[in-house]
């Protein structure tokens, strides 16, 4: 754990902060794949969940009261049972399957987006109806459990109920405070957290907070299409380095 090391994490986990404080956590997973090409996924996993979990009880307070609470129960909800699928797999799965994981839904978030923003992907015109968001929540929990990236799967089901932009950030903030409150267990009995992935938390926790704080400033005062346009490179180059890597 070198002077790299605490540069490639501090920024990694710093850009957590502000893509979970100020732009709905889509892409806050990019910190743990980052983590993923320096460290075993495992122990990646296990050094940002504490520390995303700092970031949402930071964010907590400014968008308190301002979520939509039915949508976002009916996703933690269906979400506890995602964790546990998630569970099932980590435990069958190998470094390099999670590597291979991880990559692979970095490559797919931004061919979402961009599908998405070129009108390949139409927005849902009618709100999703109760049991896609059981669906939703699943994935959610699934994915979140096994490289934190829970976000999309949520949006997708967030967005079409139509909220406005600070209502669906906080949504996503209690959201993902809860889903995460529930992994903390079995990431403990897993064996992810490690007295080691602790002492780092310690000393990464200032970069944490940093960018929960500027990402709620960010919010108020920046638009999404620069903040993304940056985060679809760095996920493109580093979900190709993890599939490379898994494959190889």
């Amino acid at each position: 754990m070198d002077f790299a090391f605490f540069a490639i994490a501090g920024a990694a986990v710093t850009f957590a902060g502000i893509s979970k404080g100020g732009f709905g956590s889509g892409a806050a997973f990019a910190a743990a794949a980052i983590l993923a090409l320096v460290v075993e996924p495992a122990m990646a996993l296990g050094i940002m969940l504490p520390l995303l979990m700092l970031i949402d009880f930071a964010t907590l307070k400014p968008y308190w009261g301002r979520w939509r609470w039915a949508d976002a129960r009916l996703l933690v909800l269906a979400g506890v049972p995602g964790v546990l699928l998630g569970a099932l797999f980590y435990a069958w799965a190998n470094a390099d399957t999670l590597r291979l994981i991880i990559g692979g839904i970095a490559l797919l978030f931004v061919a979402w987006q961009m599908a998405g923003r070129a009108g390949l992907i139409k927005a849902a015109k009618r709100p999703i109806p109760a049991w896609g968001g059981v669906v939703a929540g699943l994935v959610a929990g699934f994915t979140s459990f096994i490289s934190h990236a829970g976000g999309p799967a949520a949006a997708v089901y967030l967005l079409s109920r139509n909220p406005s932009k600070t209502e669906y950030q906080a949504s996503t903030v209690l959201v993902f405070w809860l889903i995460n409150i529930v992994k903390v267990i079995p990431y403990g009995f897993m064996g992810i957290f490690t007295l080691e992935t602790l002492k780092l938390d310690l000393m990464l926790a200032p970069f944490a907070l940093l960018g929960a704080w500027l990402g709620v400033k960010a919010h108020f005062l920046i638009g999404e299409r620069v903040f993304f346009a940056l985060t679809y490179v760095l996920l493109t180059v580093t979900g190709a380095k993890l599939v490379w890597d898994g494959l190889t």
